[in-house]
């Protein structure tokens, strides 16, 4: 279902855009707003992260921003509820972005019974292989739902291979090795990871940690099929507020 929605997008547009936001951050109020404005924006599909103490894939500006929510109050039960509003109100295909406790902790089978649902089309789980995620994997099979695994620059094309066999929807490649936020070389070498990740899965990339501006979705155009933008609209909505979302999102193209 979202490699048949990622496809019939790319008969319109060069590439596709998807966004990241923290739910609750800086409140419920406000990430509704951003959602509202990036859609608007023409924001292709978009990543919902549920607050999480330990975010360790994620770099400083999306750490503050996860514990500026858990400060302000938001619990799963209220993500929950808040992905049920945004599914509801806008026509594009929303995925959890999660760390392993969180599902585990709700219960496996009631996590991927209640994401189907409400209707999200997929979830991002950073800190679960494969061979730690059969009971998930299994779940999200039998309710349809997309596991996006990720690929690394520093993984080996066995285990590209490997990691595909489990994918649906899309693949996340990640730009580089550490977290979340730091600057990325858009250069060969980055053509270089793309052409070996392409190598090992039929399945659309995505290719995000670092992309921030429209020169950077230019670069990319013809090599990946998602550019995935998270620390820059974060860091933006701290400097200048939500009403900059909507500009910054449109200008990427």
């Amino acid at each position: 279902m979202m490699e048949k929605y990622i496809n019939h997008r790319l008969k319109e547009k060069n590439i596709l855009l998807m966004t990241h936001i923290v739910m609750g951050y800086p409140s419920f109020e406000a990430s509704f707003k951003i959602v509202e404005s990036m859609v608007t924006a023409g924001v292709d599909l978009m990543e919902l992260q549920i607050p999480f103490s330990e975010p360790i894939a994620d770099g400083p500006v999306i750490l503050g921003a996860n514990q500026k929510a858990l400060e302000n109050g938001a619990t799963v039960q209220r993500c929950l509820q808040f992905a049920r509003q945004v599914v509801a109100s806008f026509d594009i295909p929303f995925l959890f972005m999660s760390y392993y406790n969180i599902p585990y902790k709700f219960g496996i089978p009631a996590f991927v019974d209640t994401m189907a649902t409400i209707g999200l089309k997929g979830a991002i789980v950073p800190d679960l292989p494969p061979e730690e995620g059969r009971e998930f994997l299994t779940e999200m099979e039998r309710s349809a739902l997309a596991p996006i695994l990720i690929f690394s620059p520093n993984t080996s094309i066995e285990r590209l291979r490997y990691l595909a066999g489990f994918a649906r929807g899309f693949v996340y490649c990640v730009a580089r090795k550490g977290v979340t936020g730091m600057d990325t070389d858009f250069s060969r070498r980055l053509d270089e990871y793309l052409a070996r990740c392409r190598s090992a899965t039929s399945l659309p990339l995505a290719l995000g940690f670092g992309v921030k501006s429209a020169e950077d979705v230019r670069f990319l155009t013809g090599k990946a099929e998602i550019a995935v933008i998270g620390t820059a609209t974060i860091q933006l909505v701290q400097e200048r507020g939500v009403a900059a979302v909507a500009e910054y999102i449109s200008a990427l193209r």
